[in-house]
Order: C-alpha cells, then structure tokens, then sequence
C-alpha cells in the first residue's frame, strides 16, 4: 500500500532545494519506487502534475542528459507577453506618450505614471499582464524613473569669468591684508512647529517624531527667516532668525550683530569690511534699503564698507551656501523649528 502522507514528508523537506528540473526528477523518482498506481498517488502528495512526473520518469530511464544545463527543452514553456500579443509594446508607448518629459529624442526617457496605473489602462485595451511584465517592457523600451535635473544654466555674460575673477580678488586682498571679508546671504523662510522636514535620523525602531500633517503657519509662531554671516578666513558662521520681513534693514542688522559680537574682536584693527552676496534678495544691488542702511553701519563702525554681488544665477556660488547652510541643513534634517529655536 502506498503512503502518500510519506511521499509528501519527503517532498516538503526536499522541494525548496530544488529548481524545476530537480522537482520534476524527484518526483519520477518517487513514483517508479512505488510500483503501480505510484505516479498517481505522487502527483497527489506533491502536487505535479501527472504529464510533469511521466517527462520526469522518461528522462530517468533514457539515462541521458539530453538538456544540459538548461531546466526545459527549446521551446517549451509559457510563451512571453510579448509573443502572445506583439502589439503590447506599441500600445504602452502610445500610452505613455503624453506622460513622457523631457528631450524626445534622448535614448533614455522616463513616464510619470506608475506601473499600476498603466496596468489598469491595458487592461481597458484588453491586454491582461502583471505589473511586473510591465515594468520589464519599460525596462526594454528604456524608460526609467528619473527626478528633474537642474542643468539650464540661463544666458552666460562674455564677461561671466572676470566678474567672478574680480570677487575673488577683492575677497583674497582683504585676506591678505588682515581685514575681515564675509560672505552673507538668506535662507528660506521656516515654520516654527512641529512640522515634516526632510530626511532621517535614528530614533528607536517604530517610534518615528511625531509631526504635523499638513504644513499650515501656527498664528501665534509664524515663520522665521534665517540670515547668516561666513566669515571666510576663519570659517566662522552666525546666524541671525529674524521673525519679521527678510528687508535690506534685517540683513544689515544681522551683519551689525555679527560685528559687535565677533567681528570686532577678532579683528581689531579692521579699516574695512568686504562683503560677497548674491544678486537678488534684501541684499540685491538694486535694493536702496541695503545700501542706506550700509551707509549707517559704515558712518557708526568707520568701517569702509565694500560690497561685491556675484553674477544673476549664480547662487550657488556664494561660499556661505556650502561652508555654512549647507551644514545646517544636514543638522536641522529630520527635525523641526521648536518656538525657541
């Protein structure tokens, strides 16, 4: 008498070993030692079916390995997608087309829309595939998902390179000279709350901060504007958070700050004070209150104020930017502003 509930023992310890050659073959095995009604009783405990265990029996007494290394013969298996319905690849490009950006003609090209939302729109065609069969045709038709990529630099000024030349030098003189030079600009404005911010940080497992979901101002906390101070020769930074308007007045106010503060001390026998800034913003060449209130600073500090823009769209230029926020960001990443700080 056979025992299937043997056979199935030995299958369920042996099966997770094997690919679909050694299953197949285990299974023939199975039913020749079990006589007659033994490919039966097999395809009960192991679940093949009887057709798989009889390939299995004649690849046993052929005693060949007509194969190789391969698990099925040339040809056999479930045909592709895309041989059973060779107009799928068409009609997912006609699909996605209007979701394509960027250069139409780079060979690299991405789709906005999920796999799951295409799969869904197929079907309404009639073409029944997986998600993944879809993710594979993407994959073949060299799309990818891709985020936006700064590379439009703007017009580019002949005199792009002097202007930069000249910032340098008048930054390296003022250096050479003992004399402090600095480089300020200002950071967006935050919410002070417990709000989302980018990032991660380690924190018990399960126990994430809890925030805010959405990103609606608190009234009675507002939202700060930080506006920060590099002190290029020593690689010092301050910061001044101002809770009112980001003004040519504030940003004066925090280079004040900076000079009482650190400035002065450091440089005692300063004469003159060199400042890089961006372009644009409360510290902008066309901005009067900047200037007006620079003017002030310089009559009460005797100090001889020079200040040197860096060309529109160059930003990122501006040495405060990677010696010093830069370094903020990664700090405050994952956490929020509380109403002290």
């Amino acid at each position: 008498m056979i025992d299937i509930a043997d056979i199935r023992g030995r299958w369920r310890k042996a099966v997770a070993f094997l690919d679909e050659r050694g299953r197949r073959l285990f299974a023939a095995n199975e039913a020749l030692a079990q006589g007659p009604g033994g490919i039966s009783a097999t395809s009960i405990a192991t679940g093949l079916a009887r057709s798989t265990i009889g390939r299995g029996i004649q690849e046993l007494r052929s005693a060949r390995n007509d194969l190789g290394p391969r698990l099925r013969r040339p040809g056999a298996g479930r045909k592709s997608a895309v041989v059973q319905h060779p107009e799928l690849p068409a009609a997912l490009e006609k699909l996605i087309e209007d979701a394509i950006r960027g250069d139409p003609m780079s060979p690299l090209r991405w789709v906005s829309r999920s796999q799951r939302q295409l799969v869904k729109q197929l079907a309404a065609q009639g073409f029944q595939v997986s998600q993944r069969v879809v993710g594979k045709l993407l994959r073949e038709l060299h799309y990818s998902c891709q985020a936006n990529c700064k590379t439009r630099e703007g017009g580019n000024n002949p005199d792009r390179n002097a202007q930069f030349e000249h910032v340098n030098n008048a930054v390296q003189e003022a250096i050479a000279a003992g004399e402090p030079a600095i480089s300020v600009d200002t950071k967006k404005k935050e919410l002070v709350g417990d709000f989302k911010n980018n990032g991660r940080e380690l924190r018990r497992q399960g126990d994430p901060e809890p925030v805010r979901v959405h990103d609606f101002k608190i009234p009675e906390l507002g939202k700060v504007a930080p506006y920060g101070v590099y002190d290029i020769a020593a690689n010092h930074g301050w910061v001044s958070v101002g809770i009112s308007a980001d003004t040519g007045a504030f940003a004066v106010e925090s280079i004040r700050r900076w000079w009482y503060k650190l400035g002065k001390p450091r440089y005692p026998n300063a004469t003159r004070l060199t400042i890089t800034a961006d372009c644009g913003g409360s510290n902008g060449p066309q901005a009067r209150l900047w200037k007006r209130e620079l003017q002030r600073l310089a009559n009460e500090t005797d100090l001889t104020i020079t200040v040197a823009h860096l060309p529109p769209g160059t930003s990122k230029w501006n040495r405060i930017e990677h010696r010093l926020f830069a370094f903020i960001t990664m700090n405050w990443r994952a956490n929020r502003w509380s109403a002290t700080g």
